[in-house]
């Protein structure tokens, strides 16, 4: 296969992962205007149950996207799918902007909810399919990287404007991203599995150059289709023996990177600042939070084609096991005695930023990356929405579910129930994981199955 040029192609990675910046907004946006909002900015109060909805519900509506999205981007395309989420994003912006009651708010809610989990599937699928094999990694990791520095531009924005322009500033983000990806191309895959091979010939040179010859590459998405039938339906093609494996691997991942502790971390490491008495506020607690994990998301970006996904996941699933387990001792001396952490007070403090740098550089970015190349061109439209659904319901049942869990038994022993999971994770991956790093979706597929290449 001749070589192709690697800029264009970053540069339509980087368009399309606009779209994870605006989902980015939405994720990040309830954190920094809580009290404003429960205060009555809206003209109305907003209980703590109520706000608990009003938060998670972002996530209920991302899990009700993945699937029909799936179905869509068969049909239309990935950059029109794309294009045309903008649409819910800003119908979702001017229903926060002009809120009159709970419902409304909850309703926007997840109408963006459902936008950002419709991106999550998209974003992902387009980056992987118009790499090649060697950047590939790093153009999977785009959409995380993005979707942090969406989440921290809304935590740094809300830390100087009110609920209305912060909400403004985030409304235009959809706009931006419609500007530079309306520009770029089709993803290559799709039009070669629709048999529009001049389309499909243009896009290669679009992001590859001009003198590049997309015959091998075409011919190898070709081989990997089971039929060329478009009616076998997406049942055919998830039934498959190498599609179910792939869809295991990949819901498994989903479910070490929601219930490694991410949440909790994030949820008690204002507290965490405060107790230790490092000086720092609350809002600059989440702005070095979240700019640790634009950090380490972009250093991700840079090695992923380097060390491989397995390295990087096994490395932070055990340095995520020796942070929460850390956590779990402070938590249960602090339960039992509070006196007794006086000494070790800034412990829990290293163990977030520990936690925060190893989880960007690992199972942040890695699941989606692993969601996006695993899967065949004809299955992949139905299996990587089953598997983003199984991310965003987990997701859901965690921050609804999280403070039940700690009252029932105590804050140690659920950060300690961390550990465990981070544990089984590392092990999972060390066995069956496998290593997708440079490798073709025939290459891949057929370490899936045991074979040799």
């Amino acid at each position: 296969m001749s070589e192709g040029k690697k800029f264009p192609q970053i540069i339509a990675g980087l368009a399309a992962a606009g779209g994870a910046f605006a989902c980015g907004t939405t994720l990040g946006w309830s954190a920094p205007v809580q009290h404003a909002i429960q205060d009555g900015f809206y003209g109305f109060k907003v209980s703590n149950v109520e706000y608990s909805w009003v938060s998670s519900l972002i996530t209920l509506g991302a899990a009700c996207a993945c699937i029909p999205i799936g179905i869509v981007i068969n049909i239309i395309g990935r950059k029109p799918t794309m294009l045309l989420l903008v649409i819910p994003l800003m119908v979702g912006w001017c229903m926060l902007l002009f809120a009159k009651n709970v419902a409304m708010l909850s309703a926007a809610r997840f109408i963006l909810g459902f936008s950002g989990g419709a991106f999550c599937i998209t974003a992902p699928v387009y980056t992987t399919e118009i790499a090649q094999n060697e950047v590939r990694g790093m153009l999977g990791s785009f959409f995380q990287l993005l979707l942090v520095i969406g989440v921290t531009y809304t935590y740094v924005v809300g830390a100087f404007l009110d609920v209305f322009w912060m909400s403004a500033c985030c409304a235009a983000i959809p706009i931006i991203f419609v500007v530079c990806f309306i520009c770029m191309p089709e993803s290559p895959v799709y039009l070669v599995m629709k048999d529009k091979m001049d389309a499909a010939k243009n896009s290669y040179k679009f992001l590859r150059g001009a003198d590049y010859d997309p015959t091998t590459e075409i011919n190898e998405i070709r081989s990997t289709q089971q039929s060329k039938d478009e009616n076998s339906g997406p049942i055919k093609a998830l039934c498959r023996g190498v599609v179910m494996k792939a869809l295991g691997m990949s819901m498994a991942l989903m479910f070490f990177q929601q219930l490694g502790g991410i949440n909790a971390i994030v949820f008690y490491s204002t507290d965490m600042f405060k107790n230790a008495k490092t000086g720092i506020s609350a809002e600059m607690t989440t702005i070095l939070i979240g700019v640790l994990m634009v950090v380490f998301t972009f250093v991700a970006t840079l090695f992923i084609d380097k060390l491989g996904r397995r390295l990087l996941l096994m490395s932070s699933g055990l340095s995520m096991a020796l942070a929460t387990f850390a956590m779990g001792i402070y938590f249960y001396m602090y339960d039992n005695d509070k006196n007794s952490v006086e000494s070790i007070k800034v412990l829990p403090v290293i163990a977030v930023l520990f936690f925060i740098i190893m989880f960007s550089v690992g199972y942040g970015p890695v699941p989606w990356l692993f969601m996006a190349e695993v899967f065949t061109p004809d299955a992949k439209a139905y299996a990587g929405p089953i598997s983003g659904t199984s991310n965003w319901l987990m997701a859901f049942i965690v921050t609804n579910t999280f403070l039940l869990v700690r009252d029932a038994i105590g804050t140690g022993t659920t950060f300690f129930l961390f550990t465990l999971i981070s544990v089984i994770g590392f092990i999972f991956v060390l066995i069956v994981i496998p290593e997708t790093k440079g490798k073709s979706i025939t290459e891949i597929t057929m370490e899936i199955e045991g074979k040799k290449a």
